[in-house]
């Protein structure tokens, strides 16, 4: 009898324990989304506890998450001590957003950076000479401060235009053919006081284009150091591409004022400058598929053409 009511206390006294074991409090809040492609770190995967312990995530930093919405990201807390404190689980959701992958052919013997827009747009930058450029062309939706950039799909809606839109070339949807060669933008779009350039970043003055071009020779032959080699965005003969200079040009083609239509995808590649000529003009850059030549010239603010910005 007296060992039973010994064994009983025993239970009871574990019993009494293990329910004093306090619920660790986990915090842990939705992340914000992420482009396709980003590797999950301590951005996403930052749990905190009120206890001191050791966290376990699922899946672990470093993945990379498939594009979707709601998708489940685990944490598993072991407290240090664990005879006050019970395990706890929590779980949060992530939208993986896909982008696009640019299809762009960079110069493989040069080294390039990277840098990002307000939508999460991850592009390439190269240094030539003094300046720090981007390697691809702009493609965000939104000004610095957030606000969006109206898309203009209609072509009579574009013709008319006298106030800030971007378009992508044919109307496409296609997150590959966007991210390879950016979005098209009018000069309303480009000169406007919110800033289209990201932190730190400006779009290129008609200077800033003659320092390019001047440093990498003349405006006769910096065209050929400017464009993508080979004959995968550009037609053939895409005369005297090497793309030394890293910058990798492609032509993206540009949108008409008189009619809104779309042409010279694959022929010719057009860039706004941010210095206005007159106020109906302003200046631009463009390279041709069958010369070594950067042209420079000025044309009606409503085109819709390709952007590169310039770090400051």
């Amino acid at each position: 009898m007296l060992l039973l009511i010994f064994i009983a206390a025993i239970m009871a006294g574990c019993a009494k324990t293990e329910t004093t074991k306090k619920e660790p409090i986990l915090t842990w809040s939705n992340p914000e989304d992420i482009a396709y492609g980003t590797l999950l770190d301590t951005t996403q995967l930052n749990a905190t506890a009120e206890v001191a312990g050791t966290f376990t995530y699922t899946p672990a930093s470093g993945t990379k998450l498939p594009a979707g919405s709601n998708q489940d990201l685990d944490v598993y807390f072991s407290p240090a001590d664990a005879s006050a404190y019970k395990t706890a689980t929590k779980t949060v959701k992530i939208n993986v957003i896909y982008r696009g992958i640019s299809h762009a052919i960079f110069n493989p013997n040069l080294t390039y950076g990277t840098m990002s827009d307000i939508d999460g747009n991850i592009y390439k930058t190269i240094t030539i000479g003094t300046q720090v450029w981007m390697a691809e062309n702009l493609r965000t939706t939104r000004y610095r401060n957030g606000d969006s950039i109206p898309e203009v799909s209609v072509n009579l809606t574009w013709k008319n235009l006298t106030t800030h839109a971007y378009c992508n070339y044919g109307n496409t949807s296609d997150p590959d053919k966007i991210a390879t060669y950016g979005r098209l933008y009018n000069w309303f779009a480009v000169s406007d006081s919110r800033n289209i350039a990201p932190t730190g970043w400006h779009v290129a003055s008609d200077a800033e284009w003659a320092t390019l071009t001047t440093y990498l020779g003349n405006e006769n032959v910096s065209g050929a150091k400017l464009k993508e080699t080979g004959l995968s965005h550009w037609i053939t003969p895409n005369t005297g591409a090497t793309n030394a200079s890293g910058f990798t040009a492609l032509p993206g083609g540009r949108r008409e004022y008189t009619d809104g239509t779309f042409i010279n995808l694959g022929t010719d590649g057009f860039w706004w400058t941010r210095s206005a000529y007159n106020p109906d003009y302003s200046w631009y850059r463009y390279l041709h598929y069958d010369v070594t030549n950067i042209y420079r010239a000025n044309f009606h603010k409503q085109y819709g053409f390709s952007v590169r910005c310039i770090q400051d």
